[in-house]
């Protein structure tokens, strides 16, 4: 009776989650070494908080509440507290500050890069692991803290090569949105609901324009395939003020409402400061429209927004659209400490942000040579051990290399390693080289045709292509001296390539 075969495991990824290649790692450190060279330029500081938090200090900002764990991925530990995978860095932050109010110097000036996680249902673009770069001010209560935020986040759209008038920062006032709201009458927590269907309608405007936009805060609108979404209901007259309150911002404009003036009179300040340090409406824009997070945003709200067209998934040209946002947080940090500590920061979207450097061909990686492979012609101890020697020499000089640590009996199989692994040079040495006191080194850029030819060292001696043979003694500089050539020869073939496009 034959024995039932175990099962394979299937290797499979899960949903909304991705693998990153060498190539995406380190274009992704390039860029964050742009941003974090920002940062540090304005005076701010690293700080790093852990991916794990306890639940309740992760607060009810949540994206994403249909979700299980309300939208967190969660567990319960020993001690039967519940913990759960930050779905932010600015929750963490506050948690971190109120921990350590009596230690901290405030302001407190920082920034971290991490992993947050989001328990929702993945789509096209659409992860439940990503990449956020924050940078925050917190116990700065002034519009000059949320002023020079906006200045910082122009400022990294630019060093990241994204040209002015391809990128704009647009700021609102949750205040103006609050104080036109209790305005025409849906204030208080009854009108909750409908806020929101006001809040969503407006955030509509630059996709359906003002008249789409109108339908959507009266009784509806009937999409081009038929369908029909039910709106807020408001009156003409209140959309009417609604209107004028999100519509192009004036110094002087008010709402009536003391709350909604706060926010205008705080929008002007901020303007007022951008356009005096340099930074006109090209760069930082006072849009009223803007409307993001308004959960637990208490004041000035932000958004980095690329203005350059691409095709979306539907094959539609569109605007790019948000690559970061943030605002003023003035309640996260009161809800350990009980007292007010005024904060503001902004969040840059680490992944689509690199898709935007993508589409604008800016996304380059410092160049990373592959490594220089010393080859294994005899397998002995006493053999490898001077082939790890030679590596160790080039790694010492600072030359990445390493040594073939596959099957070396055939010695194609090392070429052919070689040229997938892409590296620039081989260097060989057998029984004849070893008694002569030489090496050879192959230039694998120029001979990389020949590579998948050769099966056998009788081969290898009898065509011997782009190589030399040097004193075993001048191994580094050699080699050094070939890689710098072929670097020349890699920036003239770049700018061959670029004076033609």
């Amino acid at each position: 009776m034959a024995k039932n075969k175990p099962s394979k495991l299937k290797a499979r990824l899960p949903r909304g989650f991705v693998d990153r290649s060498a190539a995406d790692i380190r274009a992704t450190e390039a860029m964050l070494a742009k941003i974090r060279e920002v940062y540090e330029r304005y005076g701010f500081d690293p700080v790093e908080t852990p991916a794990f938090e306890y639940t309740d200090c992760l607060g009810k900002f949540l994206p994403d509440t249909d979700r299980p764990n309300a939208g967190v991925f969660s567990v319960q530990d020993d001690d039967e507290q519940w913990m759960s995978l930050r779905y932010d860095l600015t929750a963490p932050l506050a948690r971190h500050v109120a921990e350590n109010i009596n230690e901290i110097q405030l302001p407190f000036r920082s920034y971290r890069a991490g992993w947050v996680f989001r328990n929702e249902k993945p789509g096209p673009g659409r992860f439940r692991q990503f990449m956020q770069f924050d940078a925050d001010s917190v116990g700065a209560p002034g519009v000059q803290a949320d002023a020079e935020m906006c200045m910082m986040m122009a400022d990294t759209m630019e060093a990241l090569g994204i040209p002015r008038g391809s990128y704009v920062i647009r700021v609102n006032n949750r205040k103006v949105l609050d104080g036109v709201m209790e305005a025409i009458g849906l204030g208080g927590e009854e009108n909750a609901e409908r806020r929101l269907t006001v809040l969503r309608a407006i955030d509509k405007l630059d996709k359906f324009g003002i008249e789409g936009v109108r339908l959507l805060l009266g009784e509806g609108r009937k999409d081009e395939s038929g369908d029909f979404t039910k709106g807020a209901g408001l009156q003409s007259d209140q959309i009417a003020k609604l209107e004028a309150a999100v519509g192009e911002f004036e110094a002087g404009k008010t709402i009536g409402n003391p709350t909604g003036d706060e926010g205008l009179a705080e929008l002007g300040g901020i303007q007022e400061l951008a356009t005096a340090a340099g930074y006109g409406a090209d760069r930082i824009k006072i849009d009223p429209s803007v409307v993001r997070g308004l959960e637990y945003y208490t004041g000035p709200v932000y958004e980095a927004e690329l203005l350059f067209d691409v095709t979306n998934e539907k094959g539609e040209v569109v605007q790019f659209g948000s690559v970061g946002g943030g605002g003023r947080y003035d309640g996260l940090v009161k809800r350990f400490t009980g007292r007010d500590v005024p904060a503001t920061g902004f969040s840059i979207g680490v992944s689509r942000l690199m898709t935007a450097l993508k589409n604008l061909k800016k996304l380059k990686a410092d160049e990373v040579v592959a490594p220089v492979l010393v080859t294994v012609m005899d397998g002995d101890t006493a053999s490898l051990a001077r082939y790890q020697k030679m590596t160790q020499d080039l790694r010492a000089a600072g030359i990445r290399a390493e040594m073939y640590q596959g099957n070396w009996k055939k010695f194609g199989n090392q070429l052919k390693y070689a040229d997938r692994r892409g590296c620039p040079l081989a260097i060989i040495q057998g029984g004849d080289e070893r008694a002569e006191g030489t090496v050879q080194i192959k230039d694998l850029i120029e001979g990389a045709r020949l590579a998948g030819e050769i099966e056998d060292n009788v081969t290898w001696r009898e065509s011997r292509p782009a190589q030399v043979s040097i004193p075993e003694a001048d191994i580094v500089t050699t080699v050094r001296r070939m890689l710098a050539e072929q670097a020349e020869d890699r920036a003239r073939q770049d700018g061959e390539a670029g004076a033609t496009q």
